[in-house]
């Protein structure tokens, strides 16, 4: 076990080493970070597209686990604090129908426009919500209700049904609704059924159906193209269900947000189908996708031929295939009463409140 703790050692150093660097970021008259930051300097800026010099949610909203993590390993409690100001600016600010804006000034600490996405741009933010709850062995209160209040207004104001009988999770645009689901949106499935244990007030099996309908939503998405691999966006209007009819949605870059509903959904129901589903998902990425040097993108699911992309991104190692392996394997690999998984598939150990010794238990 040497090597095991040599090394550990050396990524721990590296890893406290790396999270010093980014404390500049935080810099701010609010605390919420820049979203760039020069390591040598320590001057932060942000997203020139992003609603005038807005920090996006997804992005300083998906820091906490690393940094909660991080103050474990290194004794420092800098980082958990960075992360815990962040919730405290949060809790504080007004929210338009209790939804989060994609944008929030960190100078002003004023929401940017009033765009609500669970999908790119906000995403993770809700997800990291409830994983800090499990990740702290369900002792992080703030985490756990934030998570519970932003689904219901999530179902409040998002959610709909389509006519054919779809649940689909459309995008708010000051109050507008556009009715698109992004194929990032389709995590929300296994966060769902993640969350359904908490749920208050008996929900948990609403939590899980809700869990189940945006899996079998996404699943069309996949079925309903020539190809059985999902587009990047596709719409519930004009008579459309679950397709994309723009061609600049019509691509897919190997994403693994359907994999990972399917194996969320699997763990916590042992349904069939979800292997079935994850399968299928198998069968076309090998017909399709793979290629000479690896897998490849696509740019349109709709065509008979493959226009492929040539570009293999690295989420497809580290989430796509890691979820499929997971689909297929034992619930004691990796279990998730001690381990979650970060917004990129990385297993973070849940610190159990009676284990005072984490990296002996996990070895």
């Amino acid at each position: 076990n040497t090597w095991f703790l040599l090394n550990f050692q050396v990524f721990r150093k590296k890893a406290v080493e790396l999270g010093e660097k980014l404390l500049p970021a935080f810099n701010t008259p609010t605390g919420i970070p820049w979203a760039l930051l020069n390591i040598k300097s320590g001057i932060g800026r942000n997203w020139p597209w992003a609603s005038g010099g807005s920090s996006i949610l997804a992005e300083f909203g998906t820091l906490h686990l690393e940094f909660v993590h991080l103050s474990h390993l290194s004794g420092n409690p800098v980082f958990a604090e960075k992360v815990m100001n962040i919730r405290k600016v949060l809790n504080r600010l007004d929210k338009p129908e209790g939804l989060y804006p994609n944008y929030l000034n960190p100078s002003s600490g004023q929401w940017g426009q009033h765009h609500v996405s669970i999908g790119g741009l906000g995403d993770s933010f809700y997800e990291y919500l409830l994983k800090a709850w499990l990740m702290s062995d369900k002792t992080d209160e703030d985490g756990k209700k934030m998570y519970y209040d932003a689904v219901q207004a999530i179902e409040t104001h998002l959610i709909r049904k389509s006519s054919g009988g779809l649940t689909y999770i459309a995008e708010w645009k000051g109050g507008l609704l556009e009715h698109k689901m992004g194929h990032l949106t389709c995590f929300a499935g296994g966060m769902f059924a993640l969350g359904a244990d908490g749920a208050p007030s008996d929900k948990t099996g609403h939590h899980i159906e809700l869990g189940a309908e945006i899996a079998r939503t996404c699943h069309e998405s996949y079925d309903r193209t020539r190809m059985k691999l999902g587009p990047e966006a596709f719409r519930f209007d004009g008579g459309v269900e679950a397709i994309a009819t723009r061609q600049n949605e019509k691509y897919y870059i190997l994403r693994p947000e359907v994999i990972e509903t399917y194996m969320y959904m699997w763990r916590l129901t042992h349904d069939p189908k979800y292997r079935e589903w994850g399968w299928e998902a198998v069968e076309a990425l090998e017909k399709h996708c793979r290629v000479d040097g690896g897998y490849s993108g696509i740019r349109d699911v709709y065509n008979s031929h493959e226009s492929h992309d040539d570009v293999q991104q690295s989420f497809f190692l580290s989430e796509t295939l890691k979820y499929l392996y997971l689909l297929f394997s034992e619930d004691d690999l990796l279990p998730f009463e001690h381990w979650v998984f970060n917004t990129e598939a990385h297993p973070l150990p849940v610190l159990h409140k009676d284990d005072g010794n984490k990296e002996e238990n996990q070895k």
